[in-house]
């Protein structure tokens, strides 16, 4: 039978998949409404607003399901690990009120506003507010990653009888590792929100939407895609080496490095084995890790014999790894493709935009594997280097918690696939319904375009 340790492992790991998907989305898409809303107000066209009343409903939505989710979260703290409160609440429990005062009060006063506000507020007043929700839920991202990259990178404390107290705020906030997770967890927000905007948008006008706002959403989301991949490897490339500095059993797991080498080669892909602390089948090439994470061709890097008791499991963070980069990778170069098409023809072929289609969510794909190897590569750690996982659980029986278990993962699919399946009844309503609302600030004025253009945008 399972035990409690693991069963409360696996909870907590299915509990964090689902959460960060939505707020994976409400990060960018806040921003992406934003722009959406200022370029109405500037150029009073009404496909800007109508791109904006799409996308704000799919917002709302997404953001009821995270804040839904972030509850359960906040629960297991004390159902399954009590140890993680009574050892580092201290740190912990300020970090997580500052997101609850500084960020979620914000997004949820403004969301009122910009949900339900179109014509009972000055025009102003509604883009303020959906700036500040977008701010609320960068804020929110902000104390979340703080909290998460202290945990990798633990500094600014000291123990006292077992227990962690603060004494430097700044260094607990700025921790090594938090300026490059943040920055990429932006980067991951942003692609996510790309990619899904680009499907829906492609999913609209292949099924026939003639109008103009899904061909103005494809084109941002290609574009802004376009630039943001390669940047995110990047900064990638700049985790990397903060994570080697820091955490470089994480790194060996990542690359397959069973033993300390000169002149590491780079596996491609390879079935780890560690019973024998080998890769089988390893498609390799020579000396190309060292180069990326030493910048020397000869270069050094610890292997997993050099942590003998506190190591990750090396199979869940290597393949992760390999999913992650292979997804942003894809990422790039369809955004190439696509972003080439339409700046030379104006419109994307039949294939483009099933492929397009067919990556609607897979930021999420990447962002869930970037997060295990995050997260799995901390282990055995739940603190690193301060408090193991196995310390942290708590004592209730496998049964309740296995229970638990089953009965989330249940409600997990069935909302999952109801959010899918509403995602893509939006588009399909706004394929045969959608019409322009001449009730709204602003669009009065443009019954002659209108006239001209028909009901079309």
């Amino acid at each position: 039978m399972l035990d409690t340790l693991l069963l409360s492992r696996i909870q907590f790991a299915a509990n964090i998949s689902f959460h960060i998907l939505f707020p994976t989305i409400t990060i960018a898409l806040g921003w992406l409404l934003v722009y959406f809303k200022i370029r109405f107000d500037l150029s009073q066209h009404p496909v800007w607003m109508r791109a904006y009343r799409f996308w704000v409903k799919v917002f709302a939505l997404t953001f009821a399901l995270g804040v839904v989710s972030g509850i359960t979260m906040s629960f297991q703290f004390g159902t399954n690990w009590p140890g993680f409160m009574e050892t580092v609440g201290n740190i912990a429990g300020p970090l997580l009120a500052y997101e609850i005062l500084t960020a979620f009060f914000l997004e949820a006063t403004m969301l009122g506003i910009m949900l339900f506000g179109f014509n009972k507020v000055p025009r102003w007043l509604h883009t303020l507010a959906t700036l500040l929700v977008a701010i609320g839920t960068t804020l929110s991202a902000f104390w979340i990653l703080v909290l998460n990259s202290w945990m990798q990178t633990p500094v600014g404390f000291e123990m006292r009888d077992g227990v962690a107290h603060a004494t430097d705020w700044l260094a607990i906030i700025f921790n090594p590792s938090f300026p490059y997770r943040f920055t990429h967890m932006l980067l991951a927000s942003a692609l996510t929100v790309c990619f899904l905007v680009a499907g829906i948008s492609a999913y609209r006008l292949y099924r026939g939407d003639n109008k103009k706002a899904p061909r103005l959403t494809l084109k941002t989301a290609l574009f802004t895609a376009a630039v943001l991949a390669p940047t995110q490897a990047f900064v990638g490339d700049l985790h990397g080496l903060n994570t080697l500095e820091h955490q470089p059993q994480k790194i060996a797991a990542m690359e397959g490095i069973w033993h300390t080498q000169q002149g590491a080669p780079l596996v491609l892909f390879a079935i780890p084995d560690a019973e024998t602390q080998t890769n089988r089948f390893a498609l390799e090439i020579p000396k190309l890790a060292s180069l990326i994470l030493t910048h020397d061709l000869n270069g050094e890097l610890k292997g997993i014999n050099e942590f003998p008791d506190a190591h990750p499991p090396v199979a869940p963070v290597f393949y992760s790894f390999r999913v992650m980069v292979g997804i942003g990778v894809l990422m790039l170069a369809v955004a190439w493709w696509c972003s080439l098409r339409l700046y030379r023809k104006g419109e994307l072929s039949p294939l483009q935009y099933k492929v397009l289609i067919g990556m609607s969510f897979s930021g999420w794909i990447a962002t869930l594997a970037g997060w295990y190897v995050t997260e799995i590569g901390r282990q055995p750690y739940l603190v690193y280097g301060v408090l193991k996982t196995s310390d942290a659980v708590t004592t209730v029986a496998s049964e309740q918690v296995a229970l638990t278990l089953i009965m989330y993962l249940a409600l997990y699919v069935v909302l999952l696939l109801a959010y899918v399946k509403t995602l893509f009844w939006l588009a399909k309503r706004a394929i045969e319904v959608e019409e322009y609302d001449l009730s709204l600030p602003g669009l009065p004025e443009q019954k002659a375009k209108l006239a001209n253009e028909g009901v079309e945008a």
